[in-house]
């Protein structure tokens, strides 16, 4: 090679790398497009694909391509997508790690048909494309001529394609920033919208459990047995709806940073026996098991709060005719002693992809009815009492929610010497 070719060759690479650095990173895609647009016109090529992989359909797409002729007939044929089990060249190149390069791909063994037929290629050149540090595509070049590209072209996209899996990993962070933004900008608005029905509604729910309690009465006083039911039920109903707009209002006061407690020591047994007796039902027993007396510093409303979101949320999840249990324990972890209330379900248990996200706000599993609020608002008043709440939920065996705290209460409600 002469010295004039070699700088050729050099101001090539600068030259392509100067324009693909000056790419904007706002859309993945529109700045993998315009990636193959500058590659397309260095190599002279009929067609420039940038594949990323979708683990999920085990496939290579071609997210960027060259708006050439040979390029938009690929897209109409359908030829932009790639089953990595049907094998072929570019398959090859991301599965080995091998770049590749044929003159003659129609006399390539396993080459792809519609790449060759459909297609009319002949000459390709192709490199795996690795985005921060992982194997994430495959970059290609096709020519219709035979042995259209050389060695030194293989080297060019070799260079090149480095830059290009910086290009996608930049595109890639501002997708997930600005999606992100987003989300949050929607979570705020629903919040907000949230907080403000929930005022709204507590307001008509004293008048209207004013009014059953008088319906009550008069159907006390005339021996109508009937509409007592109905009412029992109605205000049952009522009440639930009070319970659920005081945890859409706790959700608003914990976001604000208004959400208080006020600790005093209490038999963390008792209140797990008050729980069971309230929230037991026919089909449903709740079985306590401790001893009869454990005290710790807390905020027995909103400690029993807690407990009966995990319980109700047991309750909800266990068939009829199984119990769930709430186990009492203490042990003493670095000399101080620790308990821990576990709340046990024998349903089918958390789905393990859903166990990782199980104390967001709005997450329900299956046919579970509820908005997904009661696991949220534990986890946040175990939080404010400086204990820890963790789910575990081996395949087959139901589920256990553990809330663990210090028997006197965290160091800020305790009189240290």
């Amino acid at each position: 090679m002469s010295g004039k070719e070699a700088r050729s060759k050099e101001g090539r690479l600068i030259s392509t790398l100067q324009r693909l650095l000056e790419l904007p990173a706002a859309d993945l895609r529109q700045s993998l497009n315009e990636a193959s647009e500058l590659l397309v016109s260095a190599l002279g090529a009929d067609k420039i694909d940038i594949f990323l992989f979708d683990p999920g359909r085990n496939t290579l797409r071609a997210l960027g391509t060259s708006n050439t002729p040979m390029g938009r007939r690929q897209r109409t044929l359908g030829l932009d997508i790639h089953p990595v089990a049907n094998g072929g060249s570019i398959a090859r190149v991301f599965t080995t790690g091998d770049p590749h390069m044929t003159g003659h791909a129609d006399q390539e063994p396993g080459e792809l048909p519609g790449l060759v037929h459909e297609l009319g290629v002949r000459s390709h050149i192709a490199v795996r494309l690795a985005v921060d540090g992982e194997r994430r595509g495959v970059v290609s070049a096709h020519a219709a001529a035979p042995e259209f590209f050389s060695d030194e072209d293989l080297r060019f996209l070799s260079a090149i394609t480095h830059w290009i899996g910086a290009l996608t990993h930049r595109a890639e962070l501002v997708e997930q920033v600005t999606s992100a933004a987003l989300a949050q900008g929607r979570r705020q608005a629903a919040e907000e919208l949230i907080t403000v029905l929930a005022h709204d509604l507590r307001n008509y729910l004293t008048p209207l459990m004013g009014r059953l309690g008088l319906i009550r009465r008069r159907a006390e006083v005339d021996g109508r047995a009937d509409d007592l039911r109905d009412v029992d039920r109605a205000t049952a109903s009522v009440a639930r709806l009070g319970q659920l707009i005081s945890d859409l209002l706790d959700v608003g006061r914990i976001e604000q940073g208004l959400f208080e407690i006020v600790p005093a020591p209490m038999n963390l047994a008792s209140l797990a026996r008050d729980i069971a007796a309230a929230l037991g039902t026919p089909s449903v027993e709740i079985r306590v098991e401790g001893p009869p007396e454990l005290v710790v510093v807390a905020d027995r409303d909103r400690l029993r709060q807690a407990l009966e979101n995990l319980v109700s949320n047991a309750i909800k999840h266990s068939p009829p005719g199984k119990w769930v249990l709430i186990k009492l324990t203490s042990e003493l972890i670095k000399g101080m002693e620790h308990v821990h209330v576990d709340v046990i379900d024998r349903g089918p248990g958390v789905p393990p992809e859903l166990l990782p996200r199980i104390f967001d706000r709005f997450v329900a599993s299956g046919n579970a009815s509820g908005v997904g609020l009661g696991l949220y608002l534990a986890s946040r008043i175990a939080a404010a009492h400086g204990a820890t709440l963790v789910a575990s939920s081996p395949p087959g065996s139901g589920a256990t929610f553990r809330l663990s705290m210090r028997a006197g209460g965290p160091p800020a409600f305790r009189d240290e010497p």
